[in-house]
């Protein structure tokens, strides 16, 4: 249902990522560089009602092949999937670059944790089962784990490539046809994992990929004929899907933004910590929903530990995202560099010091100059009641904040409407796990942030959403189970 393109880097040059057939009147958008601004990437058109009908038709029958294929059949195909992946590993890192502006070296991770995850699920194709349970009388009964049907994947602009394949991989291990909708500021590698799946021996239509944006999307959670919705995104955005899919009693997974808080105790290993709130602050720069942006130090230690992250965030290497020293390349747009630098002016309005960062940065090379680029920055003097402690920037911002004992941070940290992550850093391993256990976040971290192993579970509590991306879990909400009652006997009646 999409065409297909590869993207090198060649320099500045023009695809046409026309998602579906029959477009004449759909809108048509132009894709530019982050950090080549004004250089159009490619164009896409936008899927409209009728071209989202056609991805259905085609999922629904590409489902009616894939689910009757046995676990060893699907687990072969993804494993080849992963080879594939594997192989063209530093053709998708280039893509992701280009289109995200997230450096080269993380995307090469990015794509890692991909070809780990659809092996990850391979495993478990073949391994899905029900259950046996034996009645009186020589009945018996049984359960069988079945596919939902035709499911949807809406993936963020932050991890494109990653996301679509942590939404496609359990999905299609249960037996599930997708249809995936990228984000439209990053359309391009998810048409690299449709490729890639055909590639490997999938049928026809059992991923698509569709183009668009807010209406595209609209058309997907309402379809009649789509069984599940799984979300990664904003709040805002997350709600409405939700609305959406509840008219059509459809399962959602959520997975939403977040104010993650990062604890660290006085009796840290001090350069671990200084590592690990660098990694919760400025990956992808920044532009990470579980990011631990409230960084909460002990006082016996925050003036050094406050020395030696404005010191190590100074030494970060922006640039050109290609370059293998780079270690922070642009914003995604202008609309959003503009949005990160208004929380930075607001928060030195409402009495934080800036120490380090937050401006504009321009590169020396003169072909980047206007590329969206900013200095991570690092806050201190910060209030729990301040706009950049309470709101999710989603931009290479830290607030520092102090504190004293336990208790009162614990209450601290969990005074937030969302609950996706959250880091504590110390040697006493029976604090770490007791303030793990009263941290009210999905996911957190002991001694380490942002890891994101396939084999764990990953989401969030309260606002941050619902349902789990990875793990073994993530089978229960891309299958359903079914009941069978066998009498072997004579039927007992109440008439």
């Amino acid at each position: 249902m999409c065409h297909l393109v590869h993207l090198a880097y060649m320099g500045p040059r023009e695809l046409n990522l026309g998602a579906l057939v029959s477009q004449a009147s759909a809108l048509t958008t132009k894709l530019t560089f982050p950090f080549f601004t004004g250089r159009v990437i490619a164009t896409f058109t936008c899927s409209g009602e009728k071209e989202v009908n056609l991805a259905v038709q085609d999922a629904k029958a590409a489902f009616n092949v894939w689910r009757k294929k046995s676990g060893m059949e699907r687990c072969r195909i993804l494993l080849e999937a992963a080879r594939i992946i594997r192989e063209r590993k530093e053709e998708i890192a280039t893509t992701e670059t280009i289109n995200n502006g997230k450096s080269v070296f993380e995307a090469r991770l990015d794509v890692d944790t991909c070809w780990q995850c659809l092996e990850y699920y391979a495993g478990l194709a073949a391994s899905m089962a029900g259950e046996h349970i034996q009645l009186s009388g020589g009945s018996f009964g049984y359960t069988r784990r079945e596919p939902l049907g035709v499911c949807v994947g809406i993936g963020a602009w932050n991890y494109p490539f990653q996301i679509a394949c942590w939404k496609s991989a359990p999905a299609l291990a249960c037996g599930n046809a997708m249809i995936f909708k990228p984000s439209p500021f990053t359309p391009v590698s998810a048409l690299l994992l449709a490729e890639i799946y055909t590639q490997a021996g999938m049928p026809p239509g059992l991923f698509n990929v569709v183009q668009g944006g807010a209406a595209t999307g609209q058309f997907l959670c309402q379809h009649r004929d789509v069984a599940k919705v799984s979300f990664t995104g904003s709040v805002p955005t997350g709600t409405k899907i939700m609305e959406m899919s509840a008219k059509g009693i459809k399962p959602v997974t959520l997975e939403l933004g977040g104010k993650s808080p990062l604890i660290i105790f006085s009796d840290c290993n001090m350069e671990n910590a200084v590592k690990g709130a660098l990694m919760a602050n400025f990956l992808t720069q920044g532009q990470v929903c579980c990011n631990g942006t409230r960084v909460f130090v002990q006082r016996e230690i925050l003036d050094k530990f406050t020395e030696e992250v404005v010191k190590k965030t100074q030494k970060i290497k922006l640039g050109d995202p290609l370059l293998e020293d780079t270690r922070m390349g642009p914003l995604i747009n202008r609309p959003h560099l503009e949005r990160v630098l208004g929380f930075v002016k607001l928060a030195k309005e409402q009495g934080a010091k800036v120490l380090c960062g937050g401006d504009l940065y321009v590169p020396e090379d003169p072909k980047l100059k206007d590329g969206y680029y900013m200095r991570p920055c690092v806050l201190t003097n910060c209030r729990d009641d301040m706009t950049c402690v309470k709101e999710e920037i989603f931009g290479p911002v830290m607030s520092i904040l102090s504190f004293d004992t336990e208790a009162e941070v614990l209450e601290r940290a969990n005074d937030t409407t969302f609950g996706l992550a959250a880091g504590v850093f110390t040697r006493d391993i029976q604090r770490a796990h007791r303030v793990a256990a009263e941290l009210q976040a999905g996911t957190c971290y002991i001694n380490n942030y942002n890891v994101s192993p396939v084999e764990l579970p990953f989401g969030g509590y309260k606002k941050s959403g619902f349902g789990r991306e990875n793990g073994r879990v993530t089978i229960e909400y891309y299958s359903q189970l079914k009941t069978v009652c066998v009498e072997m006997g004579d039927v007992d009646s109440a008439f």
